[in-house]
């Protein structure tokens, strides 16, 4: 129920709570839980079967290890890529074209970790194992290699900081 909330509160072009189900950032969080589960349960076949029937289904990679919060809004969501040791916190908003991604072929923790109520622009990739505060505002095509404080605005190729909260 607060995805469904969430879709609504973030895209005022929703009429209807039936259009809410021919989103595509509402299917991907869908068949992402039970996926998370199996990957929980060390069923990684399996986890990563029901994974790659969603990217299929919705243009949306999420890998099963991934731990994703309540009330995450993938907009669009076409060719985002969130890696498997990935945390995203509670309330993130996340447009399409998003790479929450490694920097290598490192084994353990190595994808962001995205603090609650983020927005993450079209086309931002944000790499490694970096910390991004609440609330935090990162911009289209914004690449981010470094933790970012709560509440900062940060846009750029380079990721400059240009307001904080």
């Amino acid at each position: 129920m607060r995805l469904i909330k969430a879709i609504r509160k973030n895209d005022p072009s929703i009429y209807s709570i039936m259009e809410v189900f021919l989103y595509p950032g509402f299917w991907c969080m869908f068949f992402h839980r039970p996926c998370h589960r199996l990957y929980k349960w060390q069923l990684f076949f399996l986890a990563r079967f029901v994974s790659q029937f969603a990217r299929f289904f919705t243009g949306i990679e999420i890998h099963p290890g991934a731990k994703i919060g309540k009330g995450v809004f993938i907009d669009h969501g076409m060719g985002v890529v969130i890696g498997e040791t990935c945390i995203i916190g509670d309330d993130v908003v996340i447009y399409h074209g998003v790479t929450l991604g490694g920097t290598g072929h490192e084994k353990g923790p190595r994808h962001p970790i995205i603090g609650n109520g983020v927005v993450i622009g079209a086309g931002a990739a944000i790499l490694g194992r970096v910390k991004i505060g609440n609330n935090a505002k990162i911009g289209a095509n914004t690449v981010v290699l470094k933790d970012i404080p709560a509440g900062a605005t940060i846009v750029g190729r380079k990721g400059k900081i240009v307001g904080a909260d």
